[in-house]
């Protein structure tokens, strides 16, 4: 099954019939505005402090760290990238595990006393870009994003999961070898991870990090939480006690980081896993049937939404005296298509069973409700590289219209750093640099490799393992 590219719509009038013949509701502005006080352009306030524009850089694992947690060049790199993109809010900027265990690979960040000067020389680092290239940095705000990554954790083979789970899944078990209950976190395995997190903000904090985001997202244990409607004790089954973790860990911020904000990083709906079909088109499938009880923010069918329980969650975070959210949907590890909806699939993914321009106007749309219900809520969407050339007529239109605060990006700043500083001094987009969702950045690393874009971005398309992760495609 194929679908248009973004690429062959050439004018404004050819993207919207395309939405239309999906019968897409989506905003898309016909002109982007230039200047000090356009929509783009117009700074938020958040309690972590003040935010200059309305793009956000959104948190990406990069597998380049050294063994023991440490950035390399690499993952410098990166962040000078953060710091030249134009982008006043970012979200995390990497995912840091919170202890050795929850890394979802042996070479993710982990933040440790050890660590700690590295860590927070790459903050000093994209801030002293930022203040290169642009006026000021007081309106720059930057957080660190803290997990543990529970059922896909790796922290010590690229090849070898070591899942630490919160509930049995009977789908997903199966995918891992889990066929017993010893991987199971205990109540106080959790009540001993909550005094990491709160250990960790504390160095975060130390580091120079006005806020950390507690992350909730994608598969990682903060989100398989909640959807522990059957795990019985203290962290499961009831919604107060499948956000006890959330809770607890905030308490502990406030009680020994005073002062350091926070935000959550949530899946905002699930879907079933999917699987590719047994043909050669590999198109993804469900691979669990309906009733489908384990997805947060799900309609029990395994294909729908019902935002009852994330609007519940963002009420939570209102009452704790959080105003930043970044929504997001599903797990790249078993859903891909909802949550990076893509034209071309990672290799060990499946065929998009829908045009990925239904992904990203699913994401719009539910983070537009939650908005909606939520408006002192600062949120962040995502899902918007995919649109490609038009990221910034719909991005602009969303944030226009209410629907979102800020426009987060991924994917496309891995090709494309300058992207938001073009689009504010109303430069014509570098066609050449727009990120086309060839996955290369999500096979590279489910490879072993280190994660770039090696197909559009020069310094890694010199580096040796471009040719080596031509050749594993090669095989596929």
């Amino acid at each position: 099954m194929t679908y248009p590219r973004i690429s062959s719509f050439k004018t404004v009038e050819q993207f919207r019939a395309r939405l239309t013949e999906l019968q897409l509701e989506l905003s898309v502005d016909d002109e982007i505005q230039t200047g000090a006080e356009t929509v783009l352009s117009q700074s938020l306030v958040s309690k972590a402090g003040l935010i200059g524009n309305r793009f956000c850089i959104l948190p990406m694992e990069g597998w380049d760290g050294t063994t023991d947690g440490k950035p390399t060049e690499l993952t410098r790199r990166r962040w000078v990238n953060f710091g030249l993109s134009g982008a006043k809010l970012i979200w995390g900027g990497e995912a840091v595990a919170v202890r050795h265990d929850g890394r979802a690979n042996p070479n993710q960040l982990l933040i440790n006393e050890a660590n700690l000067g590295d860590i927070e020389d790459l903050r000093q680092v994209l801030v002293a870009t930022h203040a290169e290239h642009f006026d000021k940095v007081d309106d720059l705000c930057v957080g660190l994003q803290l997990t543990h990554s529970g059922r896909y954790a790796r922290p010590n083979s690229k090849k070898t999961a070591e899942p630490r789970i919160a509930y049995r899944h009977p789908t997903l078990d199966p995918r891992l070898g889990i066929d017993d209950d010893s991987l199971l976190l205990s109540d106080d395995d959790l009540k001993q991870l909550i005094e990491d997190f709160v250990a960790a903000c504390v160095l975060a904090q130390k580091a120079g990090f006005s806020w950390v985001d507690v992350k909730h997202c994608h598969g990682y244990l903060g989100h398989e939480l909640l959807s522990g409607f059957d795990r019985p004790g203290e962290f499961g089954g009831s919604f107060e006690n499948r956000t006890r973790f959330l809770r607890n860990i905030v308490a502990g911020i406030r009680a020994e980081a005073p002062g350091l904000e926070i935000g959550v990083r949530n899946s905002i709906f699930d879907f079933t896993p999917y699987e590719p079909e047994a043909t050669e088109e590999r198109i993804g499938k469900p691979s669990a049937d309906a009733p489908y009880s384990y997805a947060f923010g799900g309609d029990g069918t395994g294909q729908g939404i019902d935002l009852a329980e994330p609007s519940k969650f963002v009420d939570l975070l209102e009452e704790l005296h959080i105003d930043l959210l970044c929504t997001t949907c599903g797990s790249p590890y078993y859903n891909p298509h909802i949550q990076r909806p893509a034209i071309f699939p990672p290799s060990d993914g499946y065929q998009p069973p829908e045009d990925p321009l239904v992904g990203v106007h699913r994401q719009i749309a539910a983070t537009a409700e939650l908005k909606k219900r939520h408006p002192g809520m600062i949120v962040v969407g995502t899902g918007y590289s995919y649109l490609q050339e038009w990221l910034p007529n719909v991005g602009q239109a969303a944030v226009r219209e209410g629907a979102v605060d800020s426009v987060g990006l991924g994917r496309m700043v891995l090709s494309y750093p300058e992207l938001p500083a073009d689009v504010l001094a109303g430069k014509t987009m570098a066609r050449k640099k727009i990120c086309r969702t060839f996955s290369d950045c999500t096979t590279a690393p489910r490879n072993g490799i280190v994660s770039g874009c090696y197909p559009l971005d020069p310094f890694y398309k010199a580096m040796p393992e471009r040719d080596q992760l031509l050749a594993l495609k090669a095989e596929q």
